[in-house]
Formats: C-alpha cells, sequence, structure tokens
C-alpha cells in the first residue's frame, strides 16, 4: 500500500512538472514573436508588440492625471496597432466609466458612459468609416415624386460619425432627460407638430395662424395716421 501511495505521488508530480515544462514552453515560443509583452500574474502575455511594433491583442493603458484632468486605465484588443472590438475605461480608484466599441481604429456603434459613481451618464452611437472609402449611401425622397425614394452617395468628412440614437440621463434619477437621433453625422431635425383640428372648428378656423396684439402705443399711431389719410 505504501508502494502504490508513494507511486501516485511521483506520478501527479511528473504530470504538474510536465505541464509546467509545457507552459513555460509555450511561452517562450511565444515571446519569441513578440519584440515585447508584459506577463500578468496569471501568467498571460498583454501589451504586446510584433516585430514591426504594432501593438497586437490584448492590452492596458495607464493614464496619469495630468493638468486636471483625471487619470484612467482603459482595456481591450489591439489588431494592427488599431482598437477594435469592446473596450472598457476606469477611474484609477477601479470604477468602470465607459464601454466603448471600436472598428479599425474608431468608435463603432453602441458606446456607453458612467459617472464616478457607477449611474449611466449617456449613450451614444457612431459609425466607424473607412478612410480608404470614405462613401455611404443614402435613401433620400425624390423630389418630383414624392412618393419615391432615391439613391444618394455622400462622403464622410470624419473617420468616425455620429450614427444613430443618442440617449442622456439625469445623474440622480436615471431617467432619460433627452434624446438625438443622427444620420451620418447630422442631426436629424424634427418637423413642426401637426395641427390638430379643434371638435366642431369650421374649415376657416382650422390652422389659422394667431394674430398678435399690438402695444396699446402702436393702436393709438396707427389710428393717427388713417385719420390723417382721411
Amino acid at each position: 500500500m505504501q508502494y502504490r501511495n508513494s507511486m501516485l505521488i511521483s506520478g501527479r508530480l511528473y504530470a504538474k512538472m510536465m505541464l509546467l515544462f509545457f507552459s513555460l514552453f509555450s511561452i517562450s515560443l511565444q515571446a519569441q514573436s513578440w519584440l515585447s509583452y508584459k506577463l500578468t500574474p496569471r501568467g498571460d502575455t498583454i501589451n504586446r508588440l510584433d516585430q514591426q511594433k504594432m501593438k497586437q491583442g490584448p492590452w492596458v493603458l495607464r493614464f496619469e492625471t495630468l493638468r486636471g484632468e483625471p487619470g484612467c486605465e482603459e482595456e481591450g484588443y489591439f489588431l494592427n496597432d488599431k482598437k477594435d472590438g469592446a473596450w472598457r475605461r476606469f477611474s484609477l480608484m477601479g470604477d468602470l466609466i465607459a464601454r466603448e466599441n471600436y472598428k479599425g481604429g474608431y468608435r463603432d456603434g453602441k458606446q456607453q458612459y458612467f459617472t464616478q459613481m457607477g449611474d449611466i451618464l449617456r449613450e451614444e452611437s457612431y459609425k466607424a468609416v473607412d478612410p480608404k472609402n470614405p462613401y455611404d449611401t443614402i435613401m433620400v425622397p425624390d423630389l418630383d415624386h414624392p412618393d419615391r425614394m432615391l439613391e444618394k452617395v455622400i462622403k464622410h468628412e470624419a473617420a468616425e460619425v455620429k450614427n444613430g440614437t443618442w440617449t442622456y440621463y439625469s445623474t440622480s434619477t436615471g431617467d432619460v432627460v433627452k434624446t438625438e437621433r443622427f444620420v451620418f453625422g447630422q442631426l436629424e431635425k424634427k418637423g413642426p407638430p401637426p395641427v390638430i383640428p379643434q371638435r366642431n372648428a369650421t374649415k376657416d378656423t382650422i390652422a389659422k395662424p394667431v394674430q398678435k396684439q399690438l402695444p396699446k402705443a402702436v393702436q393709438d399711431y396707427e389710428k393717427t395716421k388713417k385719420k390723417g389719410k382721411g
């Protein structure tokens, strides 16, 4: 029995040593492909620079407080030296203050920003634009035929444009205080409110503009002027 137990212990020790060996061997192979990198306490490689000095894979960026601007830490992924996918930003105290999404180094899709207390502050929406192909196609009404739509090609002037719904929240109650909608960088304008006919209103009174009451001094002047002409 004692011999059997010693064999089991030796087998487990051997397995652990082999696992450690292969882990170190794997890290060694990875290290040879990176110009520089950092190791986390778990042994994961982060902040990698490839042989072309481009950021690749998971990164943690730290910005110290400078000229009154609060510092922060950002974590996410780089692809060929450009931010890509989901990123998170934290205060230096560790509080989550932003969730952002990137495509090719530019914000794309839904973004969320929070107060230092963790309350939602606002939600933004962007569209990332390929600088090599800054064109998009939108549908616009045909002025000659209102029931038809026409394709219009537009050129974006920036690499990321506001596109979609922006929502602003009250920091005290969390209620929505304002919403805006952007279409390729242009704020969508809301039309005038529709005229609602009142019950029993005649054709002449519907949507009839309200006449402003002139000040008394102006009324007296107009009366004097009319009498002079008479």
